[in-house]
């Protein structure tokens, strides 16, 4: 197995909508905040080459909506899932799986492009089976208010229509082995419906593959949680649980949406679990 970090395009979000009800002289220190109050963001997705396969894991914004879209978000950089799979020799056809955390549109927007022609939409990448669940799948088509203008149906609808789309056999248990992909799967409800967080043995590690569990390295102490998640209070064990077992097994945690730290690990203290040690992809694949 081989893994590597495909950058998709990094943007900027509102300092407070990140990080809820923490005070910003707090969190300013971890994530400073530009005069607009916005802080850096990545879309750092993961691609697993296992033998014959190439799991990509999310797919960032993708380009496809509008210059007013994307004037919220003020994108920067040049980063993109093309140019990230060409320097390790690969191309989009290249894909046999994409596996979607969940279906907000900074996770699964890169998954569908317009048609040569711009008439209507069709997946990204052509040979690739699509992964969601059938819970997460049913919350995301039948919005509700507070997500609605994350789950936009061009982002997601084309996957099902094209013949692409599959549901991950989902356990009883929050915790299960995916067959289908191989690798473990939490499932936590907080930020939104079954959303899915990866655990992927890799040599002597695990790497796990926080989506929205764990936004920023900033984000570690329980209470910092996001003002995007639909049941916070939800989000708060969920996290204990996550952090306790990282800090315990000493997982690295690959970091989606830090623009400044990749991947890091966490220690017990008398605060609570916190940071230990922060490193590059690079350094760990």
């Amino acid at each position: 197995m081989k893994l590597y970090p495909i950058e998709s395009g990094n943007f900027k979000l509102d300092g407070g909508a990140m990080f809820g009800v923490v005070p910003k002289t707090i969190w300013n220190k971890t994530n400073p905040a530009d005069a607009n109050n916005l802080i850096d963001i990545a879309a750092r997705c993961l691609l697993i080459e296992d033998g014959k396969r190439l799991i990509l894991i999310d797919t960032g914004m993708g380009d496809k909506q509008s210059e007013k879209f994307f004037g919220y978000y003020s994108l920067w950089g040049s980063h993109s899932i093309d140019k990230s799979l060409a320097k390790y020799g690969f191309n989009r056809d290249d894909i046999t799986d994409v596996f979607m955390t969940h279906l907000h549109f900074d996770h699964c927007g890169g998954s569908v492009q317009w048609n040569s022609a711009k008439t209507g939409y069709e997946p990204a990448f052509k040979n690739a089976k699509f992964w969601t669940n059938e819970n997460h799948w049913e919350w995301a088509t039948k919005p509700n208010a507070r997500e609605k203008a994350s789950f936009l149906s061009e982002n997601i609808l084309p996957m099902q229509e094209s013949g692409q789309l599959n549901f991950i056999e989902r356990p009883e248990t929050d915790f299960g082995f995916s067959k289908e992909l191989n690798f473990d799967i939490f499932y936590v409800d907080g930020h939104t419906e079954k959303q899915m967080i990866p655990y992927i043995k890799y040599q002597d590690k695990t790497i796990v593959f926080c989506a929205d569990l764990l936004a920023t390295a900033g984000h570690i102490p329980l209470p910092y949680v996001m003002g995007y998640d639909t049941r916070p209070l939800l989000t708060m064990p969920e996290k204990s649980k996550f952090l306790n077992a990282a800090a315990d097994h000493n997982h690295y945690l690959f970091l989606e949406h830090d623009a400044h730290n990749q991947i890091i690990t966490v220690e017990h203290t008398e605060k609570g679990v916190r940071l230990k040690d922060v490193f590059t992809c690079e350094a760990i694949f």
